[in-house]
């Protein structure tokens, strides 16, 4: 009770009224937590908030290891096919404003990012389905059906491999340019407000 008389005090005062709670819920998705539990998984799940016209998007994503193996234009991620972009579900960003991704126009919302490597660039893929298990047999015509867009982006050979998959944000002005760092391979994904 004691907080409720404080609270009503506030608004008797002319308080200022609290600004109204973020409508998308940005925590990142556990689809399959009987079958892939959180806890000793060998791709932790991982996120990373970055900017965009001065608000925050967030992107979460399964951090792989390669542990030995050629895993980029190997047999787990072979090249000229789909990839979800990390592993267990796939990469999905919540944005609050609109933007581009790789030149994709991209309302605000959340969505499942995919990619098609290859040796020289890679394809881009924005799609609005966010449930479906990340495995790439999961890209149903359903799912398709549900894209963005598509959109190129060079790659780039990196001297020191990356063991880790990762994503990183780096600040280009208003917007952001997300790299992907792999083995020896490096992808910048540009987004910008749109």
């Amino acid at each position: 009770m004691p907080l409720l008389t404080l609270l009503t005090g506030a608004a008797l005062l002319g308080a200022p009224p609290a600004a109204p709670a973020q409508a998308t819920d940005t925590a990142c998705q556990v689809l399959e937590p009987r079958n892939v539990p959180i806890h000793g998984r060998k791709s932790p799940l991982d996120s990373l908030t970055f900017s965009v016209a001065a608000r925050a998007v967030k992107l979460c994503y399964g951090r792989p290891s390669s542990r030995g193996r050629v895993m980029l234009g190997g047999k787990d991620v072979p090249y000229g096919k789909l990839w979800r972009t990390g592993a267990n579900e796939p990469t999905i960003f919540f944005t609050p404003v609109a933007l581009t991704v790789a030149g994709i126009k991209v309302a605000p919302g959340a969505y499942s990012l995919y990619t098609v490597p290859t040796a020289t660039d890679w394809e881009i893929i924005v799609n609005r389905s966010v449930k479906q298990w990340g495995e790439e047999s999961n890209y149903t015509s359903e799912v398709k059906a549900q894209e963005v867009g598509r959109a190129k982006v060079k790659s780039e050979r990196v001297v020191k491999p990356v063991e880790t998959f990762t994503i990183r944000s780096e600040g280009a002005g208003s917007g952001a340019t997300l790299v992907l760092e792999w083995e020896k391979t490096r992808v910048r994904i540009p987004i910008k407000p749109a």
